[in-house]
């Protein structure tokens, strides 16, 4: 059954490709970088897939990494910043309006002269500042929007399926016993949080591509895009379902109400209803994981009041010595004695995050770190607000993106080097940034919708938005 449910899934997505191919999109095949190195943090390292065995020296896996895998990422780093020195009249004007982000990287680079391991934390610096460079080879595309669409479909069609065939016909790679002996399901990846956030954020990609399908009525193939889409979407949903990830699932709902909401054109004339979602989504979720001391809306969704033990780890890692202001070094935490002592007091766990998002920076980089972090989401809700105003189908993905990486920090460790929610959060907060044309779908009978009344287009000349 292996064997024949292999060839069907390889035959299923070059289908699924097929019935979505687009002759008309344009893309450089610089894209094809972004698309390898979010192919290789979206699912496990290089070694696990060769079926390598690591060996961590005495150390950890976290503190390690085979050759291989480090050869892989520095070859596409490299070729990344190549691309990037030929586009740096468009790089360079993104990389300034976004300098809190470059603020961000400038701080976590400086933390290298206090951390305790600082080798280890110039490689994972390394690799966190090519993050950044492969969000921006793809917003210095010539047509942002197709080089998103492109990326996403890419990876969602690619490895979605292959989580299912892994759930289904492989559970060696697809699935693995907890320490509390329970099946999980884990697909591409090495653990189901990272199969959850996974779903998370391509669901809200390939959702934003279905409803602009759909209103598409003018697509000759409209039809077998949607049942690529569609296809894919389903198996997306049933990962989360069985995968049990229930804080990817809910920030998969509200991102999702979000996008759909964005098409109702009564809304898009209505921004305070936006801000007023965003706050009531937030504040539930607020008030579910740290305020209501019954854990009533946590049982609800299925979630133990202790949130499977990560209110004991919070109060492990927050009794863990670190300098307050600075902390341990950009991802250097969970780094030797600090490491062994917390797998001591959690032997049935094998934690390496702290499952916070806001604390994972606070132990890595202290309440600098937290501040500046703040910092960017308070900059990027403005922009992406902005965005929604000006093209509230483009807007509402990235508030989208915004909103369920938040939501995904209050359980899980969301902002980490080669995350995939941290990579689309980034690409949500540089893309918003740069939105500046009028949508002709904000356009309406309302007469405030006249053009007169619409904001207007800033191009500079050397924009990398401005249509030829």
């Amino acid at each position: 059954m292996q064997i024949v449910g292999t060839f069907i899934f390889l035959i299923g997505i070059a289908g699924l490709f097929w019935l979505d191919r687009d002759r008309e999109g344009r893309v450089s095949k610089a894209l094809w970088i972004p698309t390898a190195w979010l192919l290789i943090t979206g699912s496990r390292p290089v070694w696990q897939w060769l079926g390598m065995r690591l060996d961590a020296g005495g150390g950890s896996v976290y503190e390690e990494e085979s050759s291989i895998d480090r050869a892989v990422y520095l070859a596409l780093e490299a070729a990344a910043l190549i691309i990037l020195t030929t586009r740096a009249a468009e790089a360079g004007p993104i990389l300034r309006k976004n300098w809190p982000i470059v603020l961000f990287f400038f701080y976590a680079a400086f933390s290298i002269l206090w951390s305790d391991y600082p080798f280890v934390t110039l490689k994972h610096w390394i690799k966190g500042i090519g993050d950044v460079a492969m969000v921006l080879i793809v917003l210095t595309e010539v047509n942002v929007m197709d080089a998103i669409k492109r990326l996403v479909t890419r990876v969602g069609f690619t490895l979605l399926p292959l989580s299912v065939l892994l759930c289904k016909y492989y559970p060696g790679l697809g699935r693995v016993l907890s320490g509390g002996g329970e099946m999980q399901w884990t697909g591409v990846t090495s653990e189901k949080n990272s199969l959850g956030g996974l779903c998370m954020v391509y669901g809200l990609g390939l959702l934003w591509r279905f409803c602009s399908v759909y209103e598409d009525r003018q697509d000759p193939v409209r039809h077998r895009r949607l049942l690529a889409l569609g296809t894919v979407l389903l198996m997306t949903l049933w990962l989360l379902w069985k995968g049990r990830s229930m804080t990817s699932i809910v920030g998969l709902a509200m991102g999702g109400t979000l996008i759909l909401l964005s098409r109702r054109p009564a809304l898009r004339r209505q921004s305070a209803f936006v801000h007023v979602l965003v706050v009531a989504m937030l504040s539930t979720a607020l008030y579910a994981i740290f305020f209501q001391s019954s854990g009533a809306l946590l049982e609800d969704i299925g979630k133990a009041p202790t949130l499977t033990g990560r209110t004991e780890i919070w109060r492990a890692v927050l009794n863990v010595p670190v300098n307050p202001f600075v902390g341990a070094g950009y991802e250097s935490f969970w780094l030797g004695r600090r490491l062994q002592e917390l797998l001591a007091s959690f032997p049935s766990m094998q934690i390496t995050e702290a499952h916070n998002g806001f604390l994972e920076i606070y132990l890595n980089l202290g309440w600098i770190g937290v501040s500046l972090l703040a910092g960017i989401m308070v900059l990027a809700y403005r922009r992406v607000s902005a965005a929604f105003r000006s093209q509230p189908d483009n807007g509402g993905l990235y508030l989208a993106w915004l909103l369920a990486a938040a939501v995904r920090g209050l359980s899980e460790a969301a902002f980490r080097m080669l995350s995939s929610s941290w990579i689309f959060f980034l690409m949500a907060v540089i893309a918003a940034s740069q939105v500046t044309v009028t949508s002709q779908a904000y356009e309406a009978t309302d007469p405030k919708d006249l053009p007169e009344y619409l904001p207007k287009a800033e191009f500079g000349p050397d924009s990398p938005f401005e249509h030829p």
